[in-house]
């Protein structure tokens, strides 16, 4: 229907905090509402825009609710295809095209700052497939960060991150299909190629049992001053999620003060290394209870690495395991689907919590799910519900990972310990 006789837009005015309805009144106070933006290779960031109420001048200044920053509107166009037709206003009612605008994106109002508005942006779907990517050369590597921001801005449902956990740069988005256009994009509208690679799992490790006064000397002599650092460790495990707790329970000044800081930073280095397959060891609690020093010899870094050698040998004394990150997931069905979807979330080692009806023939359950089982389950739950079903995942918790999940782990580890040594 023409603007007139459709239902007016409602906007928030954000100084009398209330809710208000745009009249497509040409001659009122300006709200537009910017619902797309795409990166041209010739004049750079396209804003598209959908003018509510009042008009857009060519040449003008308005106002950017979301990002509270005046914007410079330069020339504004109307889009017949692919091609830009010069105007000098959009009016309420019609969609306009600007270039190169700085602040604002995707779901944002532009409006008079008289009235600063803002209308309630679409609600976009959460990305429900990842894959990792690496660039192909240096100069890839150099575009993709920028290109890749280009890109979120134009499709709000794309989503690009680096993990700290892994270092992996992820890409995320709403299927397969979905993110094999943005990797073409990536090298049609930006020249960066990537390559997809296999999506690493931040795995964890810990220790299953206390060990007590495990020692960790370091003693070095090549003339001259030498280096001298002893410590005794205790060593226990924690709940999950607890972290790496340090303490120390010196007597008699065996080790001065000053080098426990030095002690800590050790154990701390040593533990991110890993033990078992090379996973930061975590949920442990160490005490340093007893050592000794040189008055000349001893150095922070001798007892830094006292501390790494100490914490080596606890470990492995420890029992160490390996835990593997659960996910807390949300699959909601119609309920045909549900035993099917359930049978599928048991087969990929899922603990079913509850399912609870949502009207309209459909259903949630809710489970935990190991993280390794649902790099692909976007796609799995496609196929299992013709389309239909849709999931959420968020991180849960850390479990002790099964013998069929560790093993293959720690002889990776091995296998890669052995080449670097060769």
């Amino acid at each position: 229907p023409s603007p007139a006789e459709a239902p007016a837009p409602i906007a928030k005015d954000l100084r009398k905090d209330e809710l208000i309805e745009l009249k497509p009144d040409p001659n009122a106070p300006l709200a537009a509402f910017v619902f797309k933006t795409t990166a041209d290779p010739f004049v750079g960031k396209l804003t598209f825009f959908r003018v509510y109420s009042g008009t857009l001048k060519g040449d003008s200044q308005v106002y950017n609710a979301q990002k509270e920053r005046d914007e410079r509107i330069g020339q504004v166009f109307y889009m017949r295809g692919k091609n830009q037709i010069a105007t000098t206003e959009v009016r309420a009612g019609d969609i306009g095209v600007v270039a190169k605008l700085q602040e604002t994106g995707t779901g944002h109002t532009l409006c008079d700052k008289s009235r600063p508005v803002a209308i309630e942006p679409i609600k976009m779907p959460e990305p429900i497939y990842t894959v990792a990517v690496v660039a192909k050369s240096k100069a890839d590597e150099d575009r993709l960060g920028p290109a890749l921001a280009r890109l979120q801005e134009e499709d709000p449902t794309f989503h690009a991150r680096r993990d700290p956990e892994t270092g992996q740069t992820l890409l995320s988005g709403m299927g397969d299909l979905h993110l094999e256009v943005i990797i073409e994009k990536l090298k049609r509208k930006f020249n960066t190629e990537v390559e997809t690679v296999e999506l690493r799992i931040p795995y964890r490790e810990t220790i299953s049992r206390p060990v007590q006064r495990v020692e960790g000397k370091f003693k070095r002599q090549t003339g001259g001053r030498g280096q001298y650092g002893h410590c005794f460790i205790n060593m226990e495990p924690l709940p999950r999620g607890s972290g790496i707790e340090f303490t120390e329970s010196i007597v008699g000044g065996a080790i001065p003060k000053n080098y426990i800081p030095a002690i800590e930073k050790g154990i701390r280095e040593a533990a991110e290394k890993g033990i078992l397959a090379g996973f930061p060891v975590t949920d442990f609690k160490v005490n340093v209870v007893d050592g000794s020093y040189h008055e000349v010899d001893s150095s922070d870094q001798a007892f830094r690495i006292a501390g790494s050698l100490a914490f080596q040998e606890a470990a492995v004394k420890a029992t160490p395991v390996i835990l593997e990150p659960i996910l807390e997931v949300e699959v909601d069905v119609p309920e045909a689907f549900t035993g099917d979807v359930m049978g599928d979330l048991n087969g990929r080692r899922g603990r079913i919590l509850g399912i609870e009806s949502l009207g309209n023939g459909r259903q949630r359950i809710h489970a935990n799910v190991p993280m390794n089982e649902m790099t692909r389950y976007a796609l799995e739950l496609r196929s299992i519900t013709r389309g239909r079903g849709r999931f959420r995942t968020r991180f849960s918790h850390y479990e002790e990972a099964p013998p069929n999940v560790a093993q293959p782990l720690i002889e990776k580890y091995k296998r890669e310990r052995e080449a670097q040594e060769h």
